[in-house]
């Protein structure tokens, strides 16, 4: 594959539809410094009868309902200029007011880890992400991380819920991700998210043939026994993966994969559920399947590759400030390059 890039003209037509129609990102104006966010929301009928903190904390969701509710109780969060209880009832047609000067929202410390950038700009940063690294800080991985990088890159992103992020990868899935320099871009593209007008297309490696193109919506929610595991069961949140063949060897399959939703462990828990689970996926498919008569080449291929074949390789948004539309496009890591080399040599299809 050639050079990660970007575009900022019309998003070419690919094998998915890419963008779609959007509106405005919000309905947020702003006049923010550094550290001093002025932010302004017209309310409407659909928030009739809601409390006030109820109303801040689903029109400002990167910050916490408790730091929200202090913040009216402060008199930051104004009602139509005035300040009021948490406990206020909204009649649909006031204008909010908050005007606070931010603080650290993490407690993560920078650290001098390069970057893999293939775009940035004063709003956005679009970072390839090695195998390996782990997004957001968590238990057993409080150094090291995404978030520590970008704390180094970018200083202000301290004040910044998850320091900009706005969506994750697992830690062995390479590829493509945007972060947010500013608070408003970050409202702006989890909006895009939540509308689903952000593209994200992931190649992959799956076990067994797979004939043709399609689309699993099943729904997926966490494990009842292997807590570290997601599943498809009943009553999970909404999931939607879209899929197209892209080369078929003789016990294996190179998909390519879009997003509609953004799950945990999405792509890999629905390709599990059709009966096609990814190379490498030490969670959902902890033993290697070796087709009969495999070579010594393909067997130590596949018994060597310890993560799931997994790449985040074009990612397509509306920029925030600009409008324009935008594909990034990152190649694949070596170790994916390899895999797809040896089945073609090992594994060609008849």
């Amino acid at each position: 594959m050639s050079q990660a890039q970007s575009s900022n003209s019309t998003v070419p037509e690919t094998d998915f539809n890419l963008l779609e129609d959007s509106e405005d990102a919000d309905n947020h104006t702003s006049d923010s410094t550094a550290t001093r966010l002025s932010l302004q929301f017209q309310l409407d009928e659909s928030y009739l009868g809601q409390r006030i903190d109820q109303v801040a904390a689903a029109v400002w969701t990167e910050f916490s309902r408790e730091k929200l509710k202090q913040w009216i109780k402060d008199g930051n969060l104004l009602v139509d200029g005035a300040a009021v209880k948490p406990k206020f009832k909204c009649e649909g047609t006031e204008s909010l007011s908050l005007d606070v000067e931010l603080e650290a929202q993490t407690r993560s410390l920078p650290e001098n880890i390069p970057l893999n950038i293939i775009y940035e700009d004063d709003d956005i940063v679009v970072i390839n992400k090695p195998v390996g690294m782990v997004v957001h800080p968590g238990a057993g991985n409080v150094t090291g991380t995404l978030v520590n990088a970008l704390l180094f890159h970018y200083p202000k992103s301290v004040e910044l819920a998850r320091a900009g992020l706005v969506h994750r990868i697992d830690k062995d899935t390479s590829g493509l991700l945007v972060v947010a320099k500013n608070l408003e871009t970050q409202f702006a593209l989890s909006k895009q998210l939540e509308k689903k007008s952000v593209y994200r297309v992931y190649d992959l490696v799956v076990y067994g043939n797979i004939i043709a193109g399609g689309t699993v919506d099943q729904p997926i929610k966490r494990h009842p026994v292997d807590r570290v595991k997601m599943a498809v069961l009943p009553g999970g949140k909404d999931a939607v993966t879209h899929y197209n063949v892209k080369e078929r060897f003789q016990n294996f399959t190179r998909v390519q994969a879009r997003l509609e939703t953004g799950r945990t462990h999405q792509i890999r828990v629905h390709f599990n559920y059709i009966g096609h689970g990814l190379i490498g996926d030490q969670v959902y498919v902890p033993r290697v399947r070796l087709p009969a008569g495999a070579s010594v080449l393909l067997e130590d291929t596949l018994r060597g590759f310890r993560r799931q074949a997994l790449h985040a390789a074009k990612l397509g948004l509306v920029h925030p400030r600009t409008k324009e539309e935008m594909l990034f496009e990152a190649p694949w890591p070596e170790d994916f390059t390899n895999l797809v080399e040896v089945l073609r040599t090992e594994n060609k299809a008849y």
